[in-house]
């Protein structure tokens, strides 16, 4: 890849690229994106595109103590902190997955939750969480549902595109997940 920015030809070339998880055993908290973007395809790390409001999200709510670059994603397993995905498959819209693609990702995830056994799963996707579960009522928040023994918390989703949540309002929703992982530590 060219400097820090993918050229479009890295960009077009990332369609279909995998990227590892960011996994440990005994995490405190799992976050579960949709799937991979092509930026982040292009460049190997999560949540990787400009304007993705994950790692802004993740520093304000007290998750880490400074904001992190997506290429330092493995500086979360130091703070108890793991990266997945339900769909493995970098793609340009998180639309474009279908909705067998998203169930057979939550069977997925479930089995990565049954072998590292996070005490918390966030899934960071709303109709992500309700179409890989089969969970139509389900809200941003808490939910009664786990996933192999590990609580669950569905955020929404980080994408700036996704602009019924301001940076302000995502960043209380991701505290409000970290108030209850640190009641359930005490």
């Amino acid at each position: 890849m060219s400097g820090t920015r993918p050229s479009a030809e890295e960009l077009a070339a990332a369609e279909g690229a995998v990227i590892p998880d960011v996994l440990d055993t005994g995490l405190r908290v799992l976050f579960c994106g949709i799937n991979p973007g092509l930026w982040s395809g292009a460049t190997g790390h999560h949540f990787a595109r400009p304007g993705n409001r994950f790692w802004p999200a993740l520093h304000s709510s007290g998750f880490t103590p400074r904001q992190l670059r997506p290429d330092e994603q493995h500086a979360l397993l130091d703070q108890g902190l793991g990266l997945t995905n339900l769909v493995a498959r970098a793609s340009s819209r998180a639309a474009e997955l279908s909705n067998e693609e998203l169930a057979a990702g939550g069977a997925a995830l479930e089995q990565k939750v049954r072998q590292y056994r996070p005490g918390w799963v966030a899934v960071v996707g709303l109709t992500a969480f309700r179409t890989a579960f089969g969970v139509r009522n389900a809200m941003v928040g808490p939910h009664d549902r786990g996933i192999a023994g590990a609580r669950v918390w569905v955020l929404p989703n980080p994408s700036g595109l996704n602009a019924h949540w301001s940076a302000a309002s995502l960043a209380a929703e991701f505290a409000r997940l970290r108030r209850a992982v640190e009641s359930d530590q005490q």
